[in-house]
């Protein structure tokens, strides 16, 4: 039972993303495409590749507006919203972080660890490749399920534990806030003894 709930979960954690992503491009460019002075242009043919400029002017107006003071205003605030619904805000966020990965690649973070933060418990946590003065490790503990937030620790080596995960499995297991784990089944077997049935003598 586990077993395929975490595959179906899985699946969708891949999918889902690239499904919304493909279907808001989509909207975009149909949007555009269905412009009057669009529509009005003669041959049709020629409208294909006006669209697509005008597709792409958009997106790198929407980039230098995030390059200003005013972007992360209006990035953080589309956040806030999208974070405060239940359920989108693991679509909105993986489908954030797959368009994040195929454009940026995830470079940034070097291999996840394990951070003991208190007796006991364990936090994933990313190398940053960074060192400070004092030879401490500088790690990003992200926040689950909204990655994009998190903190910057400096951590002595020996108080965090390597692994040989995937970058990519270990965001997956934070972005799904631990349902879209893909390590072995660790859930507990009980064993059920029936009584037998009782007859009246």
């Amino acid at each position: 039972m586990a077993s395929w709930k975490r595959d179906a979960t899985s699946g969708l954690i891949v999918l889902v993303p690239v499904i919304v992503t493909l279907y808001v491009i989509a909207f975009i460019y149909n949007a555009i495409a269905t412009l009057p002075f669009i529509e009005s242009i003669q041959p049709g043919w020629v409208r294909v590749p006006l669209t697509l400029i005008l597709f792409a002017l958009l997106v790198f107006a929407i980039g230098y507006l995030m390059r200003t003071a005013t972007g992360p205003l209006v990035e953080g605030a589309i956040d806030d919203v999208m974070n405060s619904l239940p359920g989108l805000r693991v679509v909105y966020n993986a489908s954030k972080m797959a368009v994040e990965t195929a454009v940026t690649g995830t470079g940034d973070l070097q291999a996840p660890v394990k951070l003991e933060t208190w007796n006991g418990m364990r936090m994933t946590a990313f190398k940053t490749g960074k060192r400070t003065e004092d030879g401490r490790d500088v790690l990003f503990l992200p926040t689950a399920p909204n990655i994009t937030t998190g903190f910057v620790i400096e951590v002595e080596p020996d108080e965090y534990t390597e692994t040989d995960e995937r970058v990519e499995d270990a965001l997956t297991r934070v972005l799904s806030a631990g349902f879209g784990e893909t390590g072995e089944d660790i859930g507990v077997s009980i064993n059920v003894t029936e009584e037998p049935a009782k007859t009246d003598d």
